[in-house]
């Protein structure tokens, strides 16, 4: 499983790198509904996996352990943050902005990781993360505004990770528990929409009405993943792997008609620089381990 655990996150944020493709097929929605039917869709979801799997005895050992209840509610609350700001900024134009969101919460990742969970990074891997940093800061000068909208959904998401490293509940049995708060909220929300005239009501017509359900299929498979595969990744090696998502979703900004300009071809190059140094430090830290490695007898 430990070996599984980075390919099991890479296929997570490939899977998040093409879902603007899918947020843009719910433009007309309200984001904040289309908010909202997410995360009910995508509670039912895990809710009938669970069924299948053999019933929900481990959701009662978590709503006994207040503990991993409270990291479980936490880490919904910073991914509700993370998918409402997202959707809106994919569905007004700012698809491009999402995509430096991700890209600056690899560095965010980095840090918890060194901060929090005291992992080590090698002097090469520190040039790294200095030149992705310095991407990032002449990206923010060129821009001449404080990017709160990349912030926010950037720094939501690393949270959300560094919490997700510490639950002990399996992937299912968390992603059931963390969208399971949110749904009477989200309930609330779409009855407020759909009154206002502002929700799917109107707005989508016959087959487009799966979409809906397959906003759960989307939310809730990526996140299975990477809840497996994130408690057998370091941190550090899960905010390299990130720029997959970003990368994926700029060349989709490209596609929509958003304007790349000089700035984002500046960050681009700075980013997979610092990623190409940091892939050279692991290759070069396994040689190494290889060759101190004792015969087999």
């Amino acid at each position: 499983m430990a070996k599984r655990g980075p390919l099991m996150v890479l296929a997570c944020y490939i899977m998040w790198g093409l879902l603007p493709a899918f947020w843009k097929l719910l433009g007309g929605v309200d984001s904040f509904c289309v908010l909202a039917y997410r995360i009910v869709w995508a509670a039912g979801l895990a809710a009938a996996a669970l069924a299948v799997r053999g019933g929900y005895s481990s959701v009662r050992a978590v709503m006994g352990d207040r503990q991993e209840l409270g990291r479980l509610a936490l880490a919904g609350v910073f991914i509700c943050v993370n998918w409402g700001v997202y959707i809106w900024a994919v569905n007004n134009g700012h698809m491009l902005d999402a995509s430096l969101a991700y890209y600056m919460n690899p560095i965010l990742s980095i840090l918890l990781g060194t901060l929090v969970f005291r992992e080590r990074l090698t002097r090469l891997q520190w040039l790294a993360v200095g030149i992705a940093l310095t991407g990032l800061i002449i990206t923010v000068v060129r821009y001449r505004q404080f990017p709160w909208m990349a912030l926010v959904i950037g720094g939501s998401f690393a949270v959300y990770g560094a919490i997700k490293k510490t639950v002990k509940a399996d992937a299912l049995t968390a992603s059931l528990t963390e969208t399971m708060i949110l749904v009477l909220p989200a309930l609330l929300m779409i009855l407020w929409k759909e009154g206002q005239g502002a929700g799917a009501a109107g707005v989508l017509h016959g087959r487009q009405w799966l979409l809906l359900p397959a906003a759960g299929v989307v939310t809730t498979v990526p996140l299975l993943c990477f809840s497996t595969g994130i408690k057998h990744t370091p941190m550090t090696l899960n905010g390299i792997l990130m720029y997959v998502n970003p990368t994926i979703q700029l060349l989709l900004s490209i596609l929509y008609g958003e304007a790349f300009t000089a700035t984002h071809a500046i960050l681009f190059g700075f980013v997979w620089t610092g990623l190409a140094l940091y892939l050279a430090s692991g290759f070069l830290q396994n040689r190494h381990q290889k060759k101190e490695r004792p015969p087999c007898a």
